[in-house]
């Protein structure tokens, strides 16, 4: 079975006020749960990492920490730098990334079958809608079926 996380994160004013969206669907694209959640002062790209960092501990919690392993698990985001990164194409150059980093490499160990895409930003809307509506205040984490 495969698992999808489309995780998004921004910051008004890069760095500012930041949040996170993840989105947790099946692999015929039906919606587990999606989140969205406020997260601080940060850059944009501190807040896609702490986005991946949100969506792998939520699945995990989800599904369950021994049943997860069974799955494969497809990580999509709209950030290059995230995605190549993690794919080991990026040097990471930033100290507080480099933590966030290895937050997601320690995360990664119990998932051993895990990929990461990078998709284009129109694939990614509903994960970009929770960023922009938890900033706006109006977003809560919801359960959509």
């Amino acid at each position: 079975m495969k698992l999808i996380i489309n995780t998004d994160g921004g910051s008004r004013g890069n760095p500012g006020e930041g949040a996170i969206g993840v989105v947790l669907s099946d692999e015929r694209g039906n919606i587990i749960k999606s989140y969205g959640e406020k997260i601080g002062f940060c850059t944009n790209n501190e807040a896609e990492y702490k986005a991946l960092i949100f969506g792998l501990k939520k699945i995990k919690q989800v599904i369950g920490k021994d049943k997860i392993k069974g799955y494969e698990i497809e990580v999509r985001s709209d950030s290059e730098l995230l995605i190549n990164q993690m794919n080991g194409k990026y040097k990471i150059q930033e100290e507080k990334i480099g933590k966030l980093f290895l937050e997601v490499w320690n995360l990664r160990v119990e998932l051993p079958n895990i990929n990461f895409v990078a998709i284009k930003r129109e694939l990614n809307k509903l994960a970009d809608k929770m960023v922009n509506q938890t900033l706006d205040g109006q977003a809560k984490s919801q359960k959509l079926f």
